[in-house]
């Protein structure tokens, strides 16, 4: 795909972007190794749509994948960052845990428990957290959902809720929601109270509007590019409001640290003792 109104780089992008990629050492692909660590599927197509509309396409930035090195038009660090989150799938984490990475600007994690599914931050659209949920049911086999944990206030942490659970689920007491002290304030204070002005700000600072390609839309640093479909809230069933709270989740002990403004206003880290593995969004 191309732009009639795109322009070449000007000589002072063209020696900006050298001068930076300078500093880059494009020998060391440890990034990549690291990046691929543990990956045992795919998705089927890697196209996730929404009655028929693609809401997400892998395909869509495959100049990434089909040229190492980048453009006259295009940072050398943005590139090598759009080439490492072009990598996705279902990956093995740990022990009974796994994620799905590169279907969305977030991850969403799947930990194995004996009743079920324990997910953490549900992506930002329904429709990229179902096609997720879906592809680790396919490939790790199917089960129920009991717990979603909301790491922190941020659209693109709980915004697909609705892929992964129903709010008839949660009202039933099927589901538990936990997330941080806060968390419904921030999130209104973000996505009504400012939510004009932070739809308008992502125009500027992620170029939806711009067709993918190595002169238009690149990459936006956390993913290769918003998500399209609907984000949806249901509000959690229990608030860590101290740190150091420790709750059972089907029979997995985890402890809580309240993070405010690590990144998020309302924002929360955890560890699993029994697995030695500790969560920090």
């Amino acid at each position: 795909m191309t732009d009639p109104l795109a322009k070449p780089a000007t000589k002072y992008t063209i020696e900006a972007n050298r001068n930076a990629g300078a500093l880059i050492n494009f020998d060391d692909d440890s990034d990549f190794k690291r990046a691929q660590q543990g990956l045992i599927a795919t998705h089927e197509t890697g196209r996730i749509e929404l009655e028929g509309r693609a809401v997400w396409d892998t395909a869509s930035h495959n100049f990434l994948r089909e040229e190492k090195q980048s453009p006259e038009t295009v940072h050398p660090g943005l590139w090598r960052q759009g080439q490492l989150n072009a990598l996705h799938g279902l990956f093995e984490v740990a022990e009974g845990v796994w994620q799905a990475r590169g279907y969305d600007i977030s991850n969403i994690t799947f930990i194995e428990t004996s009743n079920g599914w324990l997910i953490i931050d549900p992506l930002t659209t329904s429709s990229t957290a179902a096609a997720c949920l879906a592809l680790a049911n396919n490939v790790l086999g199917e089960r129920p959902v009991h717990t979603v944990i909301y790491t922190h206030s941020h659209l693109d942490h709980f915004g697909g809720i609705l892929g992964v659970t129903t709010q008839e689920e949660v009202d039933a007491g099927n589901v538990r929601i936990i997330a941080p002290d806060g968390f419904l304030e921030e999130v209104v204070k973000e996505n009504i109270i400012a939510g004009p002005i932070m739809a308008r700000r992502a125009h500027y600072q992620f170029g939806p509007l711009l067709p993918p390609w190595p002169q238009g839309q690149v990459d936006i640093g956390l993913g290769q590019s918003l998500p399209l479909g609907a984000s949806h809230l249901i509000p959690p069933t229990e608030t860590v409001y101290e740190t150091g709270t420790e709750l059972d989740i089907d029979g997995l002990r985890v402890i809580f640290q309240n993070t405010p403004d690590a990144e998020a206003p309302s924002e929360m880290n955890f560890f699993f003792p029994e697995k030695n593995l500790l969560c920090m969004a």
